[in-house]
């Protein structure tokens, strides 16, 4: 493929390898056709923005989690009912849901997006793998608003295809990072609105709490900054802040408490007065 690799090459299989594998092999095997698909989508009700809804207010805006297990920590809250977690994030003052819809590894389902989608108004990205155009369009027939697109995952080509189809088919993008390299791939290829910063090493799984700070100064004003995973509460949020992002992507922390309208509340700090 052009672009470079995508994925650093290890001795081992990594989380992501199999997880990448598994749907570069789904996607070889889809015969559908992307014209069909794409026309499929004409017509239908327009998105709700994402990036006006991470930017309003003065707050740190939280894009809560729907995810029922996760391959390194398994089963998270297997159970849960998308509409009921849904309406408690949004009471909770969530300005966006992030949905898992990838089932082998994490649980998720189209389904757990519609129904979450259904019971609330606020925007909600696709959160899944996505490899291939069909990917994009089916995110939009599901009812998505944005939809994920990891650099890592990603040639240089795959990436500014995939956002171009996106903004085709009226789609948010949240282009995904882990370093300054590839916040600069993102920016030179994707010319993303919103820049997310994941804490979480896709090749260990392991979460580096100080990454998003340190990375925040790479992604220039005027892009949203989002910072995902590994934000464990107010702490948190408040660092975060200071170091100028318009957002945090929470799953484990608020889909696991006790009260998920509460855990939201929390991550809800004052913004940075230049951002």
């Amino acid at each position: 493929m052009r672009g470079g690799p995508a994925v650093a090459s290890t001795a081992v299989a990594t989380y992501l390898d199999r997880i990448l594998d598994a749907h570069r092999a789904r996607a070889a095997a889809d015969d559908r056709s992307t014209d069909r698909l794409i026309e499929a989508c004409r017509g239908l009700p327009a998105p709700r923005s994402l990036a006006e809804a991470l930017r309003a207010g003065d707050r740190l805006a939280v894009i809560s989690e729907i995810k029922r297990r996760s391959p390194s920590k398994g089963a998270l809250n297997a159970d849960l009912d998308p509409a009921a977690v849904a309406r408690a994030y949004v009471a909770g003052g969530a300005a966006a849901l992030s949905v898992l819809t990838d089932e082998d590894h994490f649980g998720g389902s189209a389904d757990d997006l519609r129904t979450a989608r259904a019971a609330v108004e606020v925007p909600v990205l696709r959160k899944d793998f996505t490899v291939c155009p069909n990917d994009v369009c089916d995110a939009r027939l599901m009812g998505a608003d944005a939809v994920l697109l990891i650099v890592a995952a990603l040639t240089d080509v795959e990436l500014a295809d995939f956002a171009t189809l996106a903004a085709e088919l009226g789609l948010a993008v949240l282009v995904e990072t882990h370093d300054e390299a590839e916040v600069e791939r993102a920016l030179a290829r994707a010319a993303p609105r919103i820049v997310g910063v994941n804490q979480r090493d896709l090749v260990t799984f392991e979460v580096d709490q100080a990454r998003a700070v340190r990375v925040a100064a790479a992604i220039p004003d005027g892009v949203v900054r989002v910072a995902e995973s590994g934000v464990r509460g107010h702490h948190d949020a408040v660092a975060l802040a200071a170091a100028g992002y318009h957002a945090v992507l929470v799953g484990e922390h608020v889909v696991t408490a006790g009260d998920p309208r509460a855990a939201v509340e929390t991550l809800r700090v004052p913004r940075h007065p230049d951002r």
